[in-house]
């Protein structure tokens, strides 16, 4: 199954009151592995970064305004997702500045029943536990070191691994594939290469083998499992 998941960055917390998504970053998976395909890409909010959201991901008003308005890469976010789920950290957030921005350009907004939530996973398989992200990859053995500040790209990416992690890690290869040399996973994605099982090779001891067994048996004293041997 297809599935994207997907972060955003904004100006704050409302869309009602003004605040804008500045960032986006979505991430292709497979069958629970990713495929290597994303999209990412900055918006110009059209109005002032507040210093409480800059100190949060880094992005300021200087470096988005020569960036792209969001209806301008509306079309291509809306190709990329497609039909799959969609896979967020706190979904309600994220799908309220998605949708609102797709409205704002006169878009459909995404359908509410294809919102996967990461943060009510957490709670539900691990109640009482710390649930941000940095969190979760911690519980998960999961490398962050190199996330200093938020990035959309990013944290899709190490959400990807952590939301593996919550619905029961890798099992590669246990799927039902038909026999195919590989399975296409997306337009433009690498293929996953499915290898034809090997047959098992015979393993049984030899007659002199058997013999020597016997042999070693019949000199054993008192053997545990004459203990439990059933009279005839």
């Amino acid at each position: 199954m297809r599935e994207i998941v997907f972060d955003t960055e904004t100006t704050g917390l409302d869309p009602a009151g003004g605040d804008r998504m500045v960032e986006i970053g979505c991430v292709e998976i497979f069958n629970r592995v990713e495929t290597g395909r994303h999209f990412h890409a900055y918006f110009n909010p059209e109005r002032e970064m507040p210093f409480g959201a800059e100190a949060v991901h880094g992005l300021t008003s200087i470096f988005l305004s020569d960036k792209p308005l969001f209806s301008d890469k509306a079309e291509e976010l809306l190709e990329f997702i497609g039909d799959a789920p969609l896979v967020a950290h706190n979904a309600s957030f994220d799908f309220a500045f998605l949708n609102f921005e797709l409205e704002r350009c006169g878009r459909s907004p995404v359908c509410l029943s294809r919102m996967v939530d990461t943060l009510t996973l957490a709670r539900t398989k691990h109640p009482g536990a710390k649930h941000s992200l940095d969190a979760l990859c911690v519980r998960f053995g999961i490398d962050r070191s190199h996330r200093v500040k938020h990035g959309a790209l990013l944290d899709a990416q190490l959400l990807a691994q952590v939301y593996v992690e919550l619905t029961g890690g890798r099992q590669i290869g246990l799927g039902l594939v038909a026999d195919t040399a590989s399975v296409s996973i997306g337009a433009g994605s690498r293929p996953v290469v499915v290898r034809e099982p090997r047959a098992p090779r015979p393993h049984f001891a030899a007659a002199e083998e058997l013999e020597r067994h016997r042999a070693f048996i019949s000199k054993l004293v008192n053997p545990i499992w004459e203990r439990f041997a059933i009279a005839g």
